[in-house]
């Protein structure tokens, strides 16, 4: 399942609710209407509960969200709040509507029968929202951005925003009498991003213009409490990293500026106003800012600091705080830091290009660590062992920051903060089926060597990993298979996903028992075509994210199929946003997450949802096409049902089944 919560809108008609449950069908691929098997009649004594939320859960909703659980009888008539829930035959039930707007929400939950009736006060929490005072002007604590600590570079601009009445004066005034003032921006609220990526009711897109948002700029300068060191190692002891400076260039030609430092002490927190006619609101700012030092902080990067092992010697990086992965940093890599908000460093990867990393993964170099440079040298390519790998190193001389973009039949590697020196490119002795059909490289830009390797055949997977200071590209084309039984002999490793963590349906299924049961139904499947399946798990321990991947790794797994039931986040509506869906993360995994959910819609009959690229750990390895699938909804109650049945078990685990055989028949194909 994917675990988000998010604010949500849209309201359902009471007669939709209210309709009686129909099983869900839609016309498969080939033209037949499929669906799944039938909900069981369970007719017992009323047993009214609540699986979902619960009482523990602090639930974000603008206005509707959904509660579901288990009634006990199938017949019986339920309401929330009054609103009719949809119940199915088991007893299972399902309610969308508007949430109470109190901090604790309660909903009166009724169930009858003929013949009995049960009532429920349930209580959830709701996180609250600011709302505007019956006041002439007013400011939202909460909306003040950034917050906290942070430190910037020189003569850098931080964007201020934040949320107050529309129509004032808004400014932020310094403890020397500075005024920052903040304009209005006009600009539209935040779609979140769950709604953004699970609601199909595009008009939940579609936000008023919002004229209370403000906006200004800061020129760096020491601000609020000083936030001390932007790294453990890189404190303000100016003398002792001048020293160190003056040591590493003894002629006195540094290749950096050093310059005095800015006094560190404590200054009063900024305050922000808003004045409209004669009346003024004021709040502190939580904010203090550092400016860093001319003399450049080098970071190292390393993901387990504290020597515990068991990661995978991988720090990722993002193009923004709490945004995807879109860098992945080997252990040892440097790179100079450029900033930081709270716990997210800021690292330079070239002039105009920074990523972001947590701050727990780096530690300073010693002071007057000159910036990492280096100078790629000349590439040699060699064949692995394996006729379908190859394996290219390319001498850079020093652990720079790199990103890989894989495609079809080519991958091409930068590096940042290097120079290019490659009076050779090597191929090795000649080879018709060599795997690599040409090299070569350029300079984009100062400091950013490309290296493009293109392939003779379509690029099946890709590590990328240090040896001292050369970097060791492996590359992996398609195994070889026989077009009439390509499963023969294939190194498959399905994954039942969860525990921990992982959803429950209205009758209490456990995501991870349903995916065990569908796994263990999948496995016996691959290994009758000849297939060498291993399961990440056989019962029902807890295993991490990270052991899983090591073992497709270790393996040398041709294929990593993870197995998963969908959940929502809060204020998604589940009658009209659930179905089957497929995610990929590495472009060479699309054509099998296609053909698996390809088969699994015919299979189950559900609504397409289609597939997906997604920043998921289990689709993320690059050896290998990984994929993750959400066959079903396990909070629907049909699909539920179905999962605790052996008939629902098989067709969903023959839809993978059936994806994975294509998609190997096709790459096998001459």
């Amino acid at each position: 399942m994917h675990l988000a919560r998010s604010f949500g809108a849209g309201w359902l008609a009471l007669a939709t609710l209210c309709c009686a449950p129909q099983p869900i069908t839609s016309p498969g691929p080939d033209g037949a209407s499929r669906r799944l098997p039938a909900v069981p009649e369970v007719r017992g004594p009323l047993a009214l509960r609540v699986v979902y939320p619960r009482p523990d859960d602090t639930v974000s909703v603008r206005d509707s969200s959904f509660i579901f659980g288990y009634s006990g009888n199938g017949a019986a008539a339920v309401t929330v709040n009054r609103v009719p829930a949809r119940v199915w035959p088991n007893g299972a039930w399902l309610a969308w509507l508007a949430f109470p707007r109190d901090s604790l929400m309660h909903f009166d939950i009724e169930a009858r029968t003929a013949a009995d009736s049960a009532r429920l006060d349930y209580v959830v929490p709701r996180a609250m929202a600011f709302e505007p005072p019956a006041a002439p002007v007013w400011i939202d604590s909460s909306s003040l951005r950034p917050s906290g600590r942070v430190w910037l570079g020189h003569g850098e601009l931080l964007t201020l925003s934040a949320r107050a009445s529309a129509g004032a004066l808004v400014q932020l005034r310094l403890s020397d009498g500075t005024v920052v003032p903040l304009w209005p921006e006009g600009s539209h609220d935040e779609v979140p991003r769950a709604v953004r990526a699970f609601d199909r009711d595009t008009a939940n897109l579609a936000l008023p213009l919002n004229a209370e948002h403000y906006a200004g700029l800061l020129a760096a300068r020491p601000l609020g409490q000083s936030p001390g060191a932007v790294l453990p190692g890189a404190g303000p002891d100016f003398a002792r990293a001048l020293a160190a400076a003056r040591a590493r260039c003894p002629t006195g030609r540094c290749p950096f500026a050093v310059a005095e430092p800015l006094p560190v002490g404590s200054y009063a927190e900024p305050v922000l106003e808003a004045i409209s006619g004669g009346d003024t609101a004021r709040v502190s700012w939580p904010l203090s800012v550092a400016v860093l030092d001319t003399l450049p902080v080098v970071a190292e990067l390393d993901d387990d600091v504290a020597h515990r092992g068991g990661t995978d010697s991988l720090t990722p990086g993002r193009t923004t705080p709490g945004g995807s992965y879109y860098w992945f940093f080997p252990t040892g890599t440097r790179a100079v830091v450029s900033g930081r908000v709270n716990d997210d460093l800021r690292l330079r990867l070239e002039p105009g290009l920074d990523t972001w990393v947590a701050a727990a993964d780096a530690h300073a170099l010693p002071a007057g660590t000159p910036p990492p440079a280096a100078t790629v040298g000349s590439v040699t390519l060699s064949r692995a062992a394996d006729p379908d790998r190859a394996v290219v190193r390319i001498p850079v001389g020093e652990r720079l920051p790199f990103h890989v973009t894989p495609a079809e039949r080519s991958v091409t590697l930068t590096l940042y903060g290097a120079m290019g020196d490659l009076d050779w490119m090597r191929y090795g002795p000649v080879a018709r089926d060599s795997l690599v059909r040409r090299m070569s490289w350029e300079e984009k830009a100062p400091g950013q060597v490309v290296l493009t390797l293109d392939l003779a055949r379509p690029l099946w997977g890709y590590r990328v990993r240090w040896s001292r200071t050369d970097l060791v590209v492996e590359l992996r084309a398609p195994p070889p298979m026989d077009p009439s039984h390509p499963l023969e002999g294939r190194v498959i490793v399905v994954d039942p996903g969860h525990p921990p963590l992982g959803a429950t349906g209205p009758t209490g299924l456990r995501e991870q028992d349903a995916n065990l049961a569908v796994a263990l139904r999948l496995r016996d499947l691959l290994r009758s075509a000849g297939a060498r399946v291993t399961l990440t798990r056989s019962d029902s321990s807890a295993v991490d994210l990270l052991p899983r991947i090591g073992l497709a790794e270790r393996l040398n797994a041709d294929l990593l199929v993870s197995i998963h039931q969908n959940a929502l986040p809060d204020g998604v509506n589940p009658l009209t946003n659930s179905g089957t869906s497929v995610f990929y993360n590495q472009p060479q995994a699309l054509p099998l997450a296609r053909d698996i959910e390809t088969a699994l819609v015919r299979r189950l009959g559900l609504r397409d949802l289609g597939v997906g690229r997604a920043d998921l750990a289990l689709a993320r390895p690059s050896w290998m096409p990984a994929v993750l699938c959400e066959g079903m909804y396990i909070i629907m109650p049909d699909q539920e049902a179905a999962l605790r049945s052996a008939e629902g078990q098989e067709l969903y685990a023959r839809g993978v089944y059936d994806g994975i055989e294509r998609f190997l028949r096709t790459a096998a194909a001459p």
